[in-house]
């Protein structure tokens, strides 16, 4: 029964991980403009960050150490600083928006002023992260956001022409679109990429205490908490492509995205959506702030974990606490949390390379893996997804700008 609840680690990874603000409104609009077109991105890069979390997860349960752990030892002071400057930014642009969006979601369901929700929901995550446990904080956002299930349920009730569902599993591109389907084809992979969500899992392997019989429970919680993932947001573009596409309502608003469960199946639909929202977007808060402070913890060789008292681990309480402040913040000067998501989604897509070459060296490496290194599969698909974010990488910029964030 442990074994089977530690599950949940790989349910909030992914849940929380990009079925978050950015991507429930990103996903949508994809499918709101053309229509199942974009499952393909959505498949290539769920088979993507589960290889590599995979990895992470391999590497916390073989070696009983987290990745930047040992990024720093293996890779030196230097090397180790620039992967941790550029995705503590990530982290924190990430950690606003969320923040921003968990307001959002508690305006539309209680219609109170805005800024007073966001001090309010940071004041709440600071006490929740304070007093809950690891494995009760992975459980009740996991376990939460799963009312997002009711998406799936929307997409049946909907009935989706399936043989064209099915071709759009097949890489293409639209030429018509050009570069606005360019420009969101490289946002969903990114988006799924996003580097937290590997940090936050190799943590929580060793906030488990995960060793090498758990070799097999990693690789359980990768297929079930991502593939899980996966079956959520092709619903979310399936549902948008055929409620919004037809009318032409190009879903900008978390409102809007919720509607889309609605239409089918009534008002109990919109009120689960918004529940599991709450908690798909609180975990992701409670992801990215527990995220950045894991990684500066370990890359300084502090005290971590939650499994320690926050005073038995004070630099790291200081950590997650700052990061919460900050995004805080950035978000309450009224910036739109949907806005600062995309840019750190697209920043994200510019360090994607220097935050997962890391890691596939690491899992490469038998002074710290032995005889428990990649293998000939996890190798090729390894190196394949990091020339394929290198490309995202040289193309994110020039499409945002061509397409004004997406604007067509």
């Amino acid at each position: 029964m442990k074994k089977a609840l530690q599950v949940a680690l790989g349910i909030m990874a992914a849940v929380g991980g990009f079925i978050e603000i950015g991507d429930l409104v990103f996903l949508s609009q994809a499918g709101a403009l053309f229509g199942y077109q974009l499952l393909w991105a959505v498949v290539l890069g769920i088979l993507g960050i589960g290889v590599y979390a995979e990895m992470c997860g391999r590497v916390a349960a073989t070696s009983g150490r987290a990745v930047f752990d040992l990024v720093r030892q293996r890779f030196g002071f230097a090397t180790g600083a620039v992967g941790l400057l550029a995705g503590e930014l990530v982290v924190l642009l990430t950690l606003a928006a969320e923040i921003g969006g968990v307001a959002l979601v508690l305006q539309l369901l209680l219609d109170l002023p805005a800024r007073l929700l966001i001090v309010l929901v940071a004041i709440a995550f600071f006490v929740a992260l304070w007093a809950m446990s690891f494995e009760l904080i992975e459980r009740v956002f996991g376990f939460g956001g799963l009312a997002l299930l009711v998406f799936v349920v929307a997409a049946l009730n909907l009935g989706p022409d399936w043989g064209s569902a099915g071709e759009s599993l097949v890489p293409s591109w639209d030429l018509g679109s050009g570069a606005q389907y360019g420009y969101f084809a490289v946002g969903i992979i990114a988006a799924m990429f996003m580097p937290y969500e590997v940090y936050f899992y190799s943590s929580g392997g060793i906030e488990e205490g995960w060793s090498r019989p758990d070799l097999r429970l990693n690789k359980v919680t990768v297929v079930v908490g991502w593939g899980l993932g996966a079956l959520l947001a092709a619903a979310i573009m399936i549902t948008a492509a055929e409620v919004f596409r037809p009318t032409g309502v190009e879903p900008e608003l978390l409102g809007t995205v919720a509607l889309g469960a609605e239409v089918p199946l009534g008002g109990a639909a919109l009120v689960l959506v918004l529940i599991g929202m709450l908690f798909a977007i609180g975990g992701a808060v409670a992801e990215t702030a527990l995220a950045g402070a894991y990684n500066i913890a370990q890359f300084f060789g502090w005290e971590w974990g939650k499994y320690r008292r926050p005073r038995g681990a004070p630099r790291f309480t200081m950590a997650w606490a700052v990061m919460l402040l900050l995004g805080t913040l950035i978000v309450v000067t009224g910036v739109n949390p949907i806005t600062v998501t995309e840019f750190a989604v697209v920043f994200s897509v510019i360090v994607l390379p220097i935050s997962y070459l890391p890691v596939l060296l690491v899992a490469n490496d038998r002074t710290y893996m032995g005889d428990a290194v990649n293998g000939p599969l996890a190798n090729v698909l390894g190196w394949f997804y990091l020339a394929l974010i290198t490309v995202a990488a040289i193309a994110a910029i020039p499409l945002l700008i061509a397409t004004n964030m997406g604007q067509g």
